[in-house]
C-alpha cells in the first residue's frame, strides 16, 4: 500500500471515490474528468483542498486497484479517512461522476452497488441520490 492513502484527508476520500467511479470501466471519460474537477473547485466541503493533490489521489487509487484485493483496500481506506456523516456526500459526488457521461456503464453500477453496501447507504437515500445525479445530467 502506498504510503500516501494511510494519511489521505476527508477530501482526499471524497476525490478518491470519484476517481474510483471514473475509472471502474478502465476508461476515464473527459466529461467525468471535468465533472470531477468541477466539483472540487466548486462544491463547499472542498473549500480547504488543494486541487494538486488529485493527481496524488488519483496516483493512490490506481494503485489500490491494482492490488487483488483492492476494492477491499479502497472502503477500508476511505471509511477510515471520510467522517461517517460525509458518507452519503461520497455516493453523491460518485453518482455525479457516474452520470456525468450521460450514462452509467455495468462497471458503474457496480462499483455505486458496492458503495452503497460498503458505507451502508440506506436504500432510500441512495434512490434520491441517484434521481437526483439523473435530473442533474438529463439533456433536452
Amino acid at each position: 500500500m502506498s504510503p500516501t492513502i494511510a494519511n489521505w484527508t476527508p477530501e482526499d476520500a471524497l476525490v478518491a471515490v470519484m476517481i474510483a467511479v471514473s475509472a471502474s470501466d478502465e476508461n476515464m471519460r473527459t466529461s467525468e474528468l471535468l465533472s470531477i474537477e468541477r466539483m472540487v473547485n466548486h462544491l463547499p466541503v472542498f473549500n480547504e483542498y488543494q486541487i494538486a493533490r488529485v493527481t496524488e489521489v488519483a496516483n493512490g487509487v490506481f494503485d489500490i486497484l491494482a492490488e487483488e484485493d483492492g476494492l477491499d483496500i479502497l472502503w477500508t481506506t476511505v471509511r477510515s479517512a471520510l467522517p461517517e456523516r460525509l458518507f452519503d456526500t461520497a455516493y453523491a459526488l460518485a453518482c455525479d461522476v457516474a452520470a456525468a457521461d450521460l450514462r452509467a456503464g455495468e462497471y458503474e453500477l457496480r462499483l455505486l452497488a458496492d458503495m452503497r453496501y460498503e458505507l451502508n447507504i440506506d436504500r432510500l437515500l441512495a434512490a434520491a441520490i441517484e434521481a437526483a445525479a439523473r435530473a442533474r445530467h438529463r439533456t433536452l
